[in-house]
């Protein structure tokens, strides 16, 4: 800089005007071009620091949608297996003493609810923060904003059948069947609460309304469960797929 000025000096001093402003212009354009290229480096910079968190998102949602995914696929082949168990409970409504086989009690007691837990927490948060401002495809941000809602629906069906087993169905069972017959039957350390055991009423059960409302309202709230699995399993491909499409 002490050079340039120098310069500058030497210039006005031998009265050459003329080559004083050129190289002022010069000395501008120099300027100016060192403030685009800096400008120019930090602007590549921030597109790069842009371009990592980017990718950090695209892959912790990836890795969510995934588990998802394989919770849901294992949803799909569950559902219709239940379905059918309740269908054929239906079936044993009527049944004489005589028809009610081992097969049938193990049908008529398994009330199982098996615990699901779909994860939404990467996508909440990049709905919720500044994190869905790096995403640059529309239709990946159309995607992410509406699949939050597929999982509440499938919670809030969730919830109804769990208080159907909870409150009503439950309390039924525990009115006519002993917890005995769900013993070990080849474990002789139970012989003896097998042999000294208030019987279980299957008969009464079958019988009773409440019961058979249970089971009919079980049936029916899994079965459109199984439609809201069917397809938010087919909105979480299609989100799976278009993000794998930003990631290449």
């Amino acid at each position: 800089m002490k050079l340039f000025r120098k310069l500058r000096r030497n210039l006005i001093a031998l009265g050459k005007v003329k080559s004083y402003i050129i190289y002022a212009l010069g000395e501008i354009v120099l300027i100016v071009i060192g403030i685009l290229i800096a400008w120019k480096i930090g602007d590549l910079n921030e597109i790069r620091k842009n371009n990592i968190v980017e990718q950090k998102v695209y892959e912790g949602l990836n890795e969510e949608l995934n588990t998802n995914l394989r919770i849901l696929n294992g949803l799909v082949a569950e559902y219709p297996r239940a379905i059918v168990r309740l269908e054929k409970t239906l079936d044993y409504v009527g049944y004489t003493e005589d028809k009610i086989t081992q097969g049938t009690r193990d049908t008529i007691i398994h009330v199982v609810d098996k615990e699901v837990n779909l994860l939404d927490g990467a996508i909440n948060s990049i709905i919720n923060t500044t994190k869905f401002e790096y995403i640059e495809s529309t239709d990946l941000k159309d995607l992410i904003i509406m699949y939050p809602n597929k999982i509440q629906v499938f919670k809030e069906q969730d919830a109804k059948i769990k208080v159907i087993v909870a409150t009503r169905l439950k309390p039924v069972l525990e009115k006519y069947i002993s917890l005995v017959d769900m013993l070990p039957n080849n474990d002789p350390k139970y012989d003896s609460i097998r042999k000294y055991a208030t019987k279980s009423d299957y008969m009464g059960l079958l019988s009773d309304k409440e019961y058979q409302n249970c089971i009919i309202d079980r049936m029916l709230q899994t079965q459109i469960q199984y439609d809201h699995v069917k397809r938010l399993r087919s909105k979480t491909k299609i989100l799976i797929n278009t993000l794998a499409e930003e990631l290449d």
